[in-house]
């Protein structure tokens, strides 16, 4: 059977397997390190143009058989080899969980317009649609160089939450420098703890003031260290995060969101302990990261996302612990 049969007959197949292929080989050619200098994997070009590509290549085999095909259907059949690839990367390990569920919304998106993208090339230009698809397959490697050596969108920003406590501050100040072990039920479900984002068991702090250092230790292995910069009893406890990547265990957490490592980190934090209008004792964490990935505000949503999860389920852990005493 020839490829012209075989495209007539198996559009979708192709398409899927194609599309698949092309993800595969980018996301290999991307961790090869004598080629980071040309591609990588944690930047912009492959977490847009990458799905945007495999949708396009999907749409265009789909429509050699069905040229009327409606942009809603183009938009959801992309959908099909992003599933299957990053199934893939799962099983083959390529990546973890954390990172499959951060990368899933953009995938999906860029996946619908790669696919539009092949629709109205079909419909509109259809003397170069061969060409177009070409086009669209090499243009990530053709623009990773580009965003590699030239383009450094580092900066750091901050997450903040608070909630109100039953308690006096004293009673509140005590919660935070030690930590007793969490038992699993004492934390609430989160979507950071869904998605493989390790659970806080305990910190302990060996002395008190500013210079002391606050172990925490979360399940998994992960142990890293505060180091305490401002210090007023029952009103402020700030602190820079000392995290070494190396001593944190290589499948507690994906390698490119890994705490301390190249792309993502917490920089600082702190405890802040003030009264509102009515009275109540109200406690504050707040936490500065740094991102040096290029994905613009797709991070920093994680980010946000990600941090504000997480620092509720500690704020309601003090709650409940401060509130029983």
């Amino acid at each position: 059977m020839d490829n012209k049969s075989m495209d007539t007959k198996h559009p979708k197949n192709i398409g899927i397997l194609l599309g698949v292929l092309y993800g595969i080989s980018i996301r290999i050619i991307s961790d090869i390190d004598a080629l980071k200098e040309y591609v990588g994997l944690v930047t912009a070009t492959f977490m847009f143009l990458v799905p945007l590509a495999i949708g396009f290549i999907r749409v265009h085999y789909e429509l050699k058989v069905k040229p009327n095909l409606s942009y809603g259907k183009m938009m959801t059949i992309s959908w099909q080899p992003i599933f299957i690839f990053l199934l893939v990367s799962v099983i083959t390990l390529l990546e973890g969980s954390i990172c499959i569920a951060m990368a899933l919304p953009a995938f999906m998106f860029f996946a619908s317009l790669g696919g539009v993208l092949a629709g109205w090339t079909n419909r509109f230009i259809a003397h170069r649609k061969n060409s177009t698809l070409l086009s669209v397959a090499f243009l990530p490697l053709l623009l990773a160089p580009v965003e590699i050596n030239f383009l450094d969108s580092s900066r750091t920003y901050t997450v903040e939450n608070s909630m109100v406590i039953k308690a006096s501050p004293e009673v509140v100040w005590s919660q935070l420098a030690n930590v007793s072990t969490i038992d699993q039920d004492e934390l609430p479900f989160s979507l950071t703890h869904f998605i493989g984002v390790p659970r806080p068991i305990e910190a302990n702090m060996n002395a008190a003031g500013i210079g002391a250092v606050r172990t925490s230790k979360w399940d998994k292995g992960v142990e890293f260290k505060e180091v305490i910069t401002d210090w007023i009893p029952n009103h402020k406890m700030s602190y820079t995060f000392d995290i070494d990547p190396d001593a944190i265990p290589d499948d507690a957490l994906d390698k490119h969101v890994k705490l301390g490592g190249e792309y993502f980190s917490p920089i600082k934090g702190e405890y802040r302990i003030t009264q509102d209008e009515l009275g109540r004792t109200v406690l504050h964490l707040n936490t500065t990261l740094l991102d040096n990935t290029n994905f613009g505000i797709y991070s920093r949503v994680w980010g946000e996302v990600i941090f504000q999860d997480f620092h509720t389920s500690l704020l309601k852990l003090m709650k409940s612990r401060a509130e029983k005493v």
